[in-house]
C-alpha cells in the first residue's frame, strides 16, 4: 500500500523514524503562570507549556 505524497510504503514508515534527545533555549514573554501550566509568548504566538512539580519549585518572581 502506498502512503504519503512521497510514495513510501506503509510498512517502511517505522524504519524512517528518527529520535533526537536535545535541549533548546527560547526567549519569550511569560503571560501567565498557573498551577500546572505556563503561558509564554514567543514571536506572535502564545504557547502553553506543562509544568511538573520540579519545574514549579524553580520558578521565581
Amino acid at each position: 500500500m502506498e502512503g504519503g505524497k512521497y510514495g513510501m510504503k506503509a510498512e517502511n514508515d517505522d524504519k524512517n523514524m528518527i529520535s533526537v534527545n536535545s535541549s533548546i533555549s527560547l526567549k519569550g514573554i511569560v503571560k501567565a503562570i498557573f498551577n500546572d501550566t505556563i503561558h509564554v509568548q514567543i514571536g506572535g504566538k502564545i504557547i502553553t507549556l506543562p509544568l511538573s512539580d520540579k519545574d514549579s519549585k524553580n520558578l521565581t518572581v
